[in-house]
C-alpha cells in the first residue's frame, strides 16, 4: 500500500458529511462593523471605544500594490468571548489566550424563549426553566454550550431597540442570579451563549449580586459568548459549536467567529 493512502476514518467521514450536505455550518456570528451595538454604561463609568477600520493604503502612494487598515475596537465588542479574567470573581482566572482549545468546541443545546420574550424583555430565565427543559431533552452536556434563543438578534440592525434603554434602564431578556449560579456551581457546561449584547439581563446591575451571570460565570472558570445570531437554525440538542476568538495575551475578551455544526437529513 502506498505511503500517502488516506484510510477512511473520522476526518474522512466529517468532510465527507460536509460535503455531501449532511453536515451544514451554521454562522452564528454577527457582522462586525462600526453599526454594531455595544454596550452603555451609566456615568461614571468609562465606556469601550466602538469598532472601526482606519485606512492605511488603498492600491495608492501609501501602498499602491495593497489595501490594508488598522483595526480600532474595544475588546468586548460584536460577537465576543469573555474570559474569566474580565470579572472581579475571575480576576486570577484565564486570559482569552489562555482558555483551553478543547472547552472552545464542544456540543451545544438551544433553549428557545423567544416567545417569553417578545412579551417581556425583561424576562429572566430560572433553574426551573432549564431544569423542565433537561426533563424533556436531557442533562446538560458536559462541556457543552448552553445557548440561549430569546429573538434578540432580529433587533442587530436597529441599536436602540437592541438596547432597549429608557429612563430606568436596559430592557433585554437574561439569567436571573439563581439561575447564574446555579449553572456556575452546579452544572458541567463550559459556557453561556447569548443574542444579547452582554451575558446579563439589561438590568442585571440591580440584581444581587450585580451582573450574575459575570461574577457566577465567570468566578467559576466557565465563559460567555454574546451577540450570536441564527440560533433559530439549530436544534434543541445535537449541534456542535465552535468558538474562536483572537489568542490575546492579557486579553478580558476578543471578537469571536462562533460556528455551529449541524445535522441535516
Amino acid at each position: 500500500m502506498a505511503q500517502n493512502s488516506i484510510n477512511p476514518g473520522v476526518i474522512q467521514d466529517f468532510l465527507g458529511a460536509l460535503d455531501g450536505g449532511t453536515l451544514e455550518i451554521v454562522d452564528l456570528t454577527a457582522p462586525l462593523s462600526s453599526e454594531i451595538p455595544t454596550l452603555k454604561l451609566p456615568d461614571p463609568f468609562v465606556n469601550l471605544i466602538d469598532f472601526s477600520l482606519e485606512e492605511v493604503s488603498a492600491f495608492n502612494e501609501p501602498g499602491p500594490f495593497w489595501k490594508h487598515h488598522n483595526i480600532h475596537t474595544g475588546e468586548h465588542i460584536g460577537t465576543h468571548v469573555d474570559a474569566p479574567s474580565h470579572w472581579v470573581t475571575g480576576r486570577d482566572g484565564d486570559d482569552v489566550s489562555e482558555i483551553p482549545v478543547k472547552r472552545l468546541t464542544g456540543p451545544a443545546v438551544v433553549l428557545d424563549f423567544s416567545a417569553e420574550a417578545a412579551a417581556d424583555p425583561d424576562f429572566l430565565v430560572e433553574p426551573e426553566h432549564i431544569k423542565a427543559w433537561e426533563a424533556e431533552h436531557g442533562a446538560l452536556p458536559d462541556g457543552g454550550w448552553l445557548l440561549l434563543r430569546t429573538g434578540w438578534d432580529k433587533f442587530v440592525d436597529d441599536a436602540d431597540a437592541f438596547l432597549n434603554i429608557d429612563e430606568t434602564g436596559s430592557h433585554t431578556p437574561g439569567i436571573s442570579a439563581a439561575c447564574a449560579k446555579w449553572l456556575a456551581e452546579e452544572t458541567p457546561i463550559a459556557g453561556l451563549g447569548v443574542e444579547t449584547v452582554g451575558i446579563d439581563a439589561g438590568n442585571a446591575g440591580a440584581f444581587d449580586p450585580p451582573f450574575p451571570a459575570h461574577y457566577y460565570l465567570l468566578g467559576n472558570n466557565k465563559y460567555g459568548v454574546t451577540l450570536l445570531q441564527n440560533l433559530a437554525q439549530l436544534p434543541a440538542t445535537g449541534a456542535m459549536v465552535v468558538v474562536s476568538p483572537l489568542k490575546i495575551v492579557g486579553g478580558t475578551a476578543s471578537p469571536a467567529r462562533v460556528l455551529a455544526f449541524v445535522e441535516r437529513s
